[in-house]
């Protein structure tokens, strides 16, 4: 799964508590901040856990202001080994 997460994302804590969120669900892949302010995360997972975290990007608890989430699903490369910051 990949999301571009849009808003008021960096310097509020959200990769952090995405990473751990993400951690809890058992996912690996990485969540990155991105030049233009927004946040990208690739997760790798089975569905149910990728929706959670999915649900949790959206939901009231993220840190900051989540004006959108761009997401889709692909095939998973298995190049990620641990669920990280970047």
């Amino acid at each position: 799964m990949s999301a571009r997460v849009r808003g008021e994302v960096q310097g509020v804590g959200f990769r952090y508590w995405t990473l751990r969120r993400a951690q809890a669900l058992g996912l690996v892949g990485e969540v990155r901040n991105q030049p233009d302010g927004s946040v990208t995360v690739l997760a790798e997972g089975p569905r149910p856990a990728l929706d959670g975290l999915l649900e949790w990007l959206q939901g009231p608890e993220t840190p900051g202001v989540v004006q959108s989430v761009d997401y889709g699903f692909g095939a998973a490369d298995g190049s990620f080994g641990e669920f990280r910051t970047g």
